[in-house]
């Protein structure tokens, strides 16, 4: 009997299971289902290293270090979704006043300091040292401003580490008021700096749109990445701080202005950073990477880096402007006008990304057509696909990615596309959410973000992709 026949049958088999294997991913929904953890590690005080001319940071989930990923009930994490809703709001509000000219005064500003602050589980971070103290800090791309809480404090959250002391650093010293450094918190905060009592001290506010706020006086100490010193580092000195920023000790802002850390570093650094944001779930840890090159091979990706070019928006100088000109579920093309044609926030800490209302119906349209036969769940907040997988171990769900101008391409991880809002998986839903209005400004929130290395190339103007499973 002739082997060519089958053969043939084998070489088909082959490839149509190659490419339905590059079009779907495999997830296993026991794993991911939260559990109690009566001993979760304290994260503070984390590991730092240099390779190659870069300072690499070890990056953590905040609330998987504080004990908090514990009993993640149906309510906290309608929570979640909920706060997240308001913290995007906040930001196509405050983008809307940016645009339109309106200068908010010290009282009346809500522009959002901490992108994801408030979402209990799904915020990174990293330990740095400041005047001499080691301080645990949030990371946040869409913040410029670096803060920590100081003593003597009117009002302050709980922390472990002990509250930051200017009067015991020999090395810090008060901003001025009126000064040039005084004067670029208009464009890092929405404020200009306002003078204190005693007309000297360099005040500043930074509020969110739930409420939350920092306010203090800037400063300037020597501040320690891994081995790499920064002198003089301006940061905010919180006397009065009032949200839910977790445990840690204040934020690392890592936007684009002339008083974020990226700015400060700027001679150090050559204004090139990544990071890789691992799950919660995985009890794992990434890294945030300062400096060396941008095809550095201290990187553990497993694809080759793909880039695209940074968007110019000289009236939002913190965000980070991509274009979006295609996304594909499971190998399919989705068409939509509206690619193209306006830019994308890439944030570490807004949680779900938001897409164009059309391009959001023509996403979802597909994953449905793709992930079919399993029963349907009401939807939570802005979560509006919802299944109900109580009754599987794992599933199989299309892969989504997203292409951007000069061909760039960030793959979601499987893990970046459902979110479990019950622990049972009795409610999982789609992890993307559309814009309410067309003229908003779309974001790529840190959901979609996990398990990938992001490199942010200030000097040539791009931002890379590449999948790696994140670890220290």
């Amino acid at each position: 009997m002739s082997l060519w026949p089958y053969s043939v049958f084998l070489l088909l088999f082959i490839l149509l299971t190659s490419s339905n294997a590059n079009n779907e991913q495999r997830l296993h929904l026991k794993r991911l289902q939260r559990t109690h953890q009566s001993n979760s590690p304290s994260c503070y005080s984390q590991k730092s290293k240099s390779e190659n001319g870069a300072t690499i940071l070890e990056m953590q989930h905040k609330d998987y270090c504080s004990g908090s990923v514990t009993n993640m009930n149906r309510n906290h994490q309608k929570q979640l979704i909920v706060d997240d809703d308001i913290r995007v709001r906040s930001i196509q509000a405050s983008i809307k006043n940016i645009i339109s000219g309106k200068i908010a005064t010290l009282s009346q500003t809500k522009i959002p300091i901490s992108s994801g602050v408030k979402l209990h589980s799904l915020n990174y971070i990293v330990t740095v040292t400041l005047g001499g103290r080691n301080t645990t800090v949030i990371v946040d791309t869409g913040s410029d401003l670096t803060w920590v809480q100081c003593q003597p404090c009117r009002l302050c959250y709980n922390q472990p580490e002990p509250l930051f002391n200017p009067s015991v650093s020999p090395t810090y010293h008060k901003v001025v008021c009126n000064s040039s450094v005084c004067q670029t918190l208009q464009s890092a905060t929405g404020n200009s700096g306002q003078c204190g009592n005693d007309l000297q001290d360099c005040n500043y506010v930074v509020s969110y749109g739930d409420g939350s706020y920092t306010r203090g006086e800037l400063g300037q100490d020597h501040l320690v990445l891994g081995s790499t010193s920064v002198e003089n580092f301006v940061f905010g000195c919180g006397r009065n701080n009032k949200g839910l920023f977790g445990l840690a000790s204040g934020l690392m802002g890592l936007g684009r202005s002339d008083i974020s850390l990226i700015s400060q570093t700027f001679e150090t650094f050559g204004g090139v950073f990544s990071y890789c944001l691992p799950s919660a779930e995985a009890k794992s840890s990434g890294s945030l990477v300062l400096g060396g090159d941008s095809n550095t091979s201290i990187f553990k990706n497993s694809t080759p880096i793909s880039y695209t070019r940074m968007l110019a928006n000289p009236q939002l100088v913190t965000f980070y402007f991509l274009n979006l000109t295609g996304v594909t579920i499971g190998g399919v093309a989705i068409q939509d006008s509206g690619f193209g044609k306006s830019g994308m926030i890439i944030d570490s800490g807004t949680v779900i990304t938001r897409l164009p209302p059309t391009v959001y119906k023509g996403v979802k349209e597909e994953f449905l057509k793709q992930f079919s036969g399993y029963p349907f769940k009401q939807g939570v907040s802005i979560l509006d696909t919802c299944f109900d997988l109580s009754a599987y171990e794992e599933v199989n769900i299309p892969t989504v990615k997203m292409q951007f101008e000069g061909g760039g391409e960030m793959e979601v991880d499987v893990t970046g596309i459902l979110f479990i809002v019950k622990s049972d998986a009795s409610q999982v839903c789609l992890a993307l959410a559309s814009l309410q209005y067309d003229d908003e400004i779309g974001i790529i929130g840190n959901y979609q973000q996990k398990n990938t290395r992001v490199i942010y190339d200030i000097k040539q103007s791009q931002v890379g992709f590449a999948k790696e499973t994140c670890s220290f």
